[in-house]
């Protein structure tokens, strides 16, 4: 199958065979190393996980409209195209991706070279460089028709759907777990009316449609090898329109604090707003001037709104008996929708601090 999938692409030279790469949960990824008389050259090998995304047509069409269009930038600014963003290699039929006979689509990035992926933050000065790429991903795409990109997974931030998921999750209540986690589900139902702030807004025409990457974790960003500069942003497949708040939001559930994900001692567990301010910085200092006065004044609606959603989701899947989020011990969803409510609560405690960073650098 591997031989089919590598001969529906033009190679000049000898293939290698592929070696799994990175630590990605959702799609099978490779190396492969094609060796002529020019020397190695790397590849990335991409099996697209099609029960997650079920229109690989429509993603590969997001994913090479918006990396040609942050290439042609890149040259504009004297950059490196090379390096400024991923690179999809088309198939002999000048195709983006393959669908092999077996129904599996495949598809082949150029190797970006010289670069390290960084799995948690290891300094501020990383958490600020990978708000910098993030806000530059912004800026570039600031004048991207938005609207012409398709949805790759329907209503990913649609706050009030994921809520009204969650109260279904807790009425079928299919593993009899609602009854001990009654304080949880309080939590969540006290915010409802916060669920819909931002999506109000957007409705009523107040807040822009962006182009958002929607994974805006720091493990989806290259970073420069020898200056630790983020380079390229990576993992594009849920690249769609969406609202900027949620990028930064994002970010910031997953960057501004120092504990794991699923960290039973919620003592542990608390919101860093040195480490908001730092990323804020680096968010409005390089996406700043693409982005309206509202827009910004929400980033803080933003943090709070994928904290809570992200945290819903967790408790929903251990409602439903985990079948979504992968886990390695029962209480896992559990524990990651407490570490999500206890960031949620810190971030009310400390709403006009971040604000006020926010002012800081508007």
């Amino acid at each position: 199958m591997m031989n089919e999938i590598l001969a529906a692409w033009q190679w000049i030279g000898s293939v290698s065979e592929p070696v799994p790469y990175g630590e990605g949960h959702i799609n099978q990824t490779y190396a492969i190393t094609v060796t002529s008389e020019q020397g190695a050259k790397r590849y990335i090998l991409q099996k697209i996980n099609t029960d997650t995304f079920k229109d690989p047509a429509g993603l590969m069409e997001n994913i090479c409209g918006v990396t040609d269009f942050l290439r042609e930038k890149a040259k504009q600014r004297g950059a490196d195209p090379a390096r400024a963003t991923l690179h999809v290699v088309l198939t002999k039929a000048g195709k983006p991706y393959y669908q092999a006979t077996d129904g599996s689509c495949w598809r082949i990035y150029d190797f970006v070279e010289n670069t390290v992926c960084l799995q948690q933050v290891q300094s501020a000065e990383d958490f600020y460089q990978s708000a910098v790429a993030f806000g530059d991903f912004q800026h570039q795409l600031a004048d991207y028709p938005a609207n012409t990109l398709h949805e790759t997974i329907p209503h990913f931030h649609d706050t009030p759907k994921r809520f009204a998921d969650f109260q279904r999750a807790v009425a079928e209540d299919r593993m009899g777990r609602a009854a001990q986690v009654q304080r949880e589900i309080e939590f969540v139902r006290a915010r409802e009316a916060d669920y819909h702030v931002m999506v109000d807004l957007l409705a009523a025409g107040k807040l822009p449609l962006r182009v958002t990457h929607n994974d805006t974790k720091l493990n989806n960003i290259l970073f420069d090898k020898t200056t630790g500069e983020g380079l390229c942003v990576i993992d594009l497949d849920t690249v769609m329109p969406g609202l900027a708040a949620n990028d930064f939001g994002d970010s910031i559930r997953f960057g501004a604090n120092h504990c794991a994900e699923d960290e039973p001692d919620l003592s542990k567990v608390n919101f860093s707003i040195e480490l908001f301010e730092i990323y804020t910085k680096g968010f409005l200092q390089a996406a700043g001037e693409a982005f309206t006065t509202l827009e910004k004044q929400t980033l803080s609606w933003g943090a709070k709104l994928m904290t809570m959603e992200c945290g819903m989701r967790f408790l929903a899947d251990y409602l439903e008996g985990d079948h979504y989020f992968h886990i390695n011990y029962e209480q896992q969803n559990l524990n990651r929708a407490r570490t999500q409510f206890k960031l949620t609560a810190d971030m009310e405690e400390n709403w006009d601090a971040m604000q006020k960073v926010i002012e800081k650098y508007c």
